[in-house]
Parts: C-alpha cells; sequence; structure tokens
C-alpha cells in the first residue's frame, strides 16, 4: 500500500525502532518530511506494522528512472512476496535499487524469475558520525564556502563517476536544489570542490577538480555538512565504496566510523 502524508510521519517514527539497519529510508522520510522535493512514493507491505518498505521516485518523464529507488526489509520472505507485485516495482522499465546486501539478493533473485538482467554497480561501506563531539575540527578561516544552486547542476553531473548519460542530470538537480550542498569558492566566485546530499541523506559526491587538490577542502566540505546536519538534526552518514581506500580514510579520520557487518549496494536492472 502507498503512504498518505500522515502516514508517513508515523512511518518515521517506526523506522527509529530498526536503526541503524533502517538508517538510510529513516532519513529519507526525516528530509521528505520537511524538505520540498521531487516527488517520491512510498509502498509498505501492510500498515501499521510493515516488515517491507520501497521508496521510488514518481515517474513523471523518462529521467526520473534513473533516481535511486530504496528498498529495506526486515523479513525476507516478506520482501520476496513484496517486490513480485507490479505494483511495487515496474520490472519492465529501467531500475537502479539500493539496499542491503543481503536484501540485494532477494531482489536479483526476483529479478532472475522474471527474465530481468541485472548489474551490480558498487558495494559499499556505510560509515556514521553518531556524536557531534566526535567530528574533528577543522580550520575553515580563508575559505569561502557557500551551497550550491542550479548554475552548478552540469558542473557536478560531468565530474560525478556514474553519470553515464545525460539522464541522471534530474537527479542531481533535485539534489542541488533541495537538499543541502556545501561547496568551496575560488576568487572568481567558481566552485572548486564540492559535497552534496542524496535522497536517502547520506552526504556524498564529494569532488574536487584535479587543480585544486591537496588543499585541505575536502576535510572543510565534511566538517562543514556534518555541522549543518546535526544543527538540523538529521543524522550524519555516508557511502564509501569498498576499493576506495583513500576516501575510507579521509571519512574515518574526519570522526566517521561503520558497522563492519553491514554493506549497502547498488545494482540495475533492464539496464
Amino acid at each position: 500500500m502507498e503512504l498518505t502524508e500522515e502516514q508517513l510521519k508515523a512511518a518515521e517514527t517506526e523506522l527509529q525502532r530498526y536503526l541503524p539497519q533502517s538508517l538510510e529510508i529513516y532519513t529519507f522520510l526525516v528530509l521528505r518530511n520537511r524538505v520540498k522535493s521531487d516527488p517520491y512514493v512510498v509502498v509498505v507491505d501492510r500498515w501499521p506494522k510493515f516488515s517491507v518498505v520501497v521508496c521510488k521516485a514518481c515517474c513523471e518523464q523518462e529521467t526520473d528512472l534513473f533516481k535511486d529507488t530504496m528498498v529495506f526489509a526486515n523479513n525476507g520472505a516478506i520482501l520476496m512476496e513484496t517486490i513480485r507485485k507490479a505494483s511495487v516495482l515496474d520490472w519492465n522499465r529501467y531500475l537502479c535499487l539500493g539496499t542491503s546486501l543481503p536484501n540485494m539478493e532477494i531482489v536479483k533473485a526476483v529479478a532472475s524469475e522474471k527474465n530481468v538482467p541485472s548489474n551490480k554497480l558498487a558495494v559499499c561501506h556505510r560509515m556514521m558520525l553518531d556524536d557531534a563531539s566526535k567530528l574533528r575540527t577543522i580550520d575553515c578561516s580563508g575559505i569561502c564556502l557557500k551551497s550550491l544552486d542550479e548554475s552548478h547542476v552540469d558542473l557536478v553531473t560531468r565530474t560525478w563517476k556514474f553519470a553515464r548519460n545525460r539522464e541522471v542530470v534530474g537527479m542531481i538537480r533535485n539534489m542541488v536544489c533541495n537538499f543541502p550542498s556545501c561547496c568551496v569558492l575560488d576568487a572568481e566566485g567558481k566552485p572548486v570542490s564540492w559535497i552534496l546530499t542524496y535522497v536517502s541523506g547520506a552526504i556524498g559526491m564529494l569532488y574536487t577538480l584535479p587543480e585544486h587538490r591537496g588543499k585541505g577542502y575536502a576535510k572543510v566540505l565534511i566538517s562543514s555538512m556534518a555541522k549543518k546536519f546535526f544543527g538540523h538534526g538529521y543524522p550524519v552518514f555516508c557511502f564509501i565504496e569498498e576499493e576506495n581506500l583513500v576516501s575510507y580514510q579521509l571519512f574515518k579520520s574526519m570522526g566517521l566510523s561503520e558497522d563492519p557487518s553491514y554493506r549497502a549496494t547498488w545494482s540495475e536492472f533492464n539496464f
């Protein structure tokens, strides 16, 4: 069933019971219930005591297909039963889906039943900062910081490693225009380093132009975003690909830590 506005607020409270496993969906709802953004549909297997939550973008145009679908489940059998339904997931269209590793195996099993091809995009550590006192102190003096705006969407898109086509522009525009971001500006007022917020509430897409690396901008941005999130009462977390040791050490040095037993993963279907 699709949740109403009032049920979305109640679901946010219910998902607190399943933290940290439910962190992505919980934070998605924290933002969804407070920030105006592109429309998403939230579907559960039953109400009010649900076991499965699926968050998916409303497909108002073709580019909406490339916005992430997020899945939380605490019961594998119910997850399988739920996502078999065409009303929950449209297996005839492109789908980019993120969830935990065990849940992804169930999603891929259903895809295989339906003869839908799949492709693994990433497996990530989930790193969290659960206490503001653990955040490393960074000197930001002399650095001009500002939020990104819509004029920067193309720049961010061109430099994102997963932007294989222009269809992701809609997803990035939603992130830039509606969620917290931060960038370092050069003397001409142009962004040279930046960090964004995914629809799940994770901070990421951290990037510094090659000619401006080695100046400590990434640490400044992580510190600034974490403070901003703590100020709003939002959880602070990010996803780091398993093979990205440089970013893992960077975020660890800033005070974030991971649950080594948990991995998040993304796959695309009908690609």
